[in-house]
């Protein structure tokens, strides 16, 4: 899968959510590749409901609209994002990006298969001061460090990234993630249990090795302890 991304494009000075606004257009018909962008954003989300903060023309804020992709799309999303950061960007299962241990990109993607749309959406914190962010997230948040000029070509590379990526095969997709993997070998916890993280399977699951056995986790939150 190697169609061009990025066109049409609607690029908003404010909106409440890019992927609420590129819901709407799937929903009206917008091809593949269509792209929604902001230089803010009120109401932006992340995985479980959390909001997604970032000062206006600091970050990257897009969605991306596709009419047909591959299984583990969000794997698909978050080896494209680390590829276009660099070798220092790490993934923190599922789909959460980090550079030095800090998260610098939140991946949400909503999928209606009957349909035949989903949305992807990608925040990045291109050029955010971490000291312009709520409170709460100084001690977890990160970023590139780069200039609000470098907006724009970084979403240049996105684009490129993802495409290539939407074109992998799960073997290859895999391969690339685990080479990423930030939580491989740690001591981690979830709502549900504690363990260390063992990589993850040929379905995307997170393996854990607890104390009573392996465990594949589909979906949830997980927090890195001390190992």
């Amino acid at each position: 899968m190697t169609a061009a991304l990025g066109s049409p494009r609607l690029h908003l000075r404010t909106t409440d959510s890019t992927n609420a606004r590129a819901r709407e257009l799937a929903g009206r018909g917008a091809p593949h590749g269509t792209l929604v962008t902001a230089s803010a954003q009120s109401a932006g989300r992340g995985r479980q409901g959390r909001t997604w903060s970032a000062p206006p023309g600091a970050a990257l804020l897009m969605s991306v609209v596709l009419r047909d992709w591959p299984g583990l799309l969000p794997l698909v999303a978050a080896v494209a994002v680390a590829d276009a950061i660099g070798d220092e960007a790490r993934i923190k299962w599922p789909n959460d990006v980090h550079v030095g241990g800090l998260k610098v990109a939140g991946i949400l993607v909503e999928a209606r298969p009957a349909d035949r749309r989903a949305v992807v959406g990608i925040g990045v914190n291109v050029a955010v001061d971490v000291a312009d962010l709520p409170a709460e997230l100084h001690a977890t948040a990160g970023s590139l460090g780069r200039s609000p000029s470098d907006v724009e070509p970084f979403l240049s590379s996105l684009l490129v990234a993802l495409s290539v990526r939407l074109g992998d095969s799960s073997a290859e997709l895999l391969e690339a993630y685990r080479a990423r993997d930030a939580l491989l070998g740690r001591s981690i916890t979830w709502n549900g249990g504690e363990g260390q993280a063992n990589g993850i399977d040929e379905e995307g699951r997170l393996l854990v090795d607890t104390a009573e056995g392996r465990v594949a986790l589909n979906a949830g939150e997980v927090h890195i302890g001390s190992g």
